[in-house]
């Protein structure tokens, strides 16, 4: 312990905290594989810390052992509102040789962030179960789930009692009143989410400018005769909370999903989960990635069902609470 020190990242820090990122994602990449094979590489990791380090407001620690970098961390705020005074470590924002030591840095980088009034944090840790663990015992608590899948070998079979078919303008109002279903159960217990809820009209108008674009695909699952459910899938990139470490190569994306309460337990969502699982594998995507909070009980179990494994854990912590 006598010859480890722990003092403030600095802009030299970034070819060494580069390398330690390399070696994090090829230890990751063991157990997923789909995750993208070049930042293995310490020449382009460093890009993905230069430019975690270059966000605004961006500081935190590392922690040298004899005369090598062995660890670091990172972390930014964001501007929105709904995540309160806080701070982020995203996809690029720690590596450590020894994840007991993440401990000791985050202690030195978050006197400053507490200091600054950044109590609600945040941070993105790969699927590590030493790391995660050091991360639970610095009071964090499971959040989010980042998660990825292969497409299916062969189209997943269609079910019998349900109809899943492609969204049309016919649609937009029921479309509408779905945009509503997934926000207000993600404000309900044991969820809590402080996310915005959208108008109805705000709903209505968005729909009858988006329906038609085909960057999107969209479908509804219609259960004796009526649609109670719908799903869309697009490309990973149009993900900003998919990028980078957390991206796959050629990626579909399962980006919502949600049925009428009063229609649930009939197996809509796995059907129109199924059905953004065809279509991408239709299209040529080779893998596609989902999220969800793990306090929605509903998503929490569908989706690893359908086969998504977790790739990285969004945990959080509010201090002084």
């Amino acid at each position: 312990m006598s010859r480890v020190v722990i003092r403030p990242f600095e802009t030299a820090d970034l070819p060494a905290a580069g390398r330690l990122l390399a070696e994090r994602h090829a230890r990751h990449r063991l157990k997923h594989p789909l995750l993208r094979a070049e930042f293995e590489d310490p020449k382009l990791a460093p890009v993905e810390v230069t430019a975690a380090w270059e966000s605004e407001g961006a500081s935190g620690s590392v922690l040298v052992d004899g005369d090598e970098v062995t660890g670091y961390l990172l972390g930014a705020p964001k501007s929105s509102p709904i995540w309160g005074p806080n701070i982020w470590v995203e996809q690029a924002g720690q590596a450590v040789r020894e994840p007991e030591y993440m401990r000791d840095l985050y202690g030195a980088a978050a006197t400053k962030w507490v200091a600054d009034g950044r109590r609600a944090q945040y941070v993105l840790v790969p699927d590590d179960a030493e790391l995660v663990n050091a991360w639970f015992r610095l009071g964090f608590g499971s959040q989010h789930a980042h998660a990825v899948r292969p497409v299916p070998a062969e189209p997943l079979a269609v079910r019998p009692d349900l109809t899943v078919r492609r969204a049309g303008r016919g649609d937009i109002a029921v479309l509408a009143e779905l945009d509503l279903v997934l926000p207000r159960h993600q404000g309900m217990s044991p969820v809590f989410s402080a996310g915005e809820l959208p108008t109805l009209e705000e709903a209505l108008a968005d729909w009858e400018e988006s329906i038609d674009d085909r960057e999107y695909a969209t479908f509804v699952a219609e259960y004796n005769g009526q649609v109670i459910g719908s799903s869309i899938s697009c490309s990973i990139e149009k993900s900003i909370a998919h990028s980078g470490l957390a991206q796959p190569d050629n990626a579909g994306f399962l980006a919502y999903a949600a049925v009428l309460p009063e229609s649930r337990g009939v197996g809509a969502g796995r059907a129109l989960g199924e059905a953004v699982l065809n279509w991408t594998g239709e299209v040529g995507y080779t893998s596609v990635v989902a999220d969800w909070r793990v306090t929605n009980l509903l998503a929490s179990r569908a989706w690893p069902r359908l086969g998504f494994a977790q790739t990285f854990h969004r945990l959080h912590r509010l201090i002084g609470y």
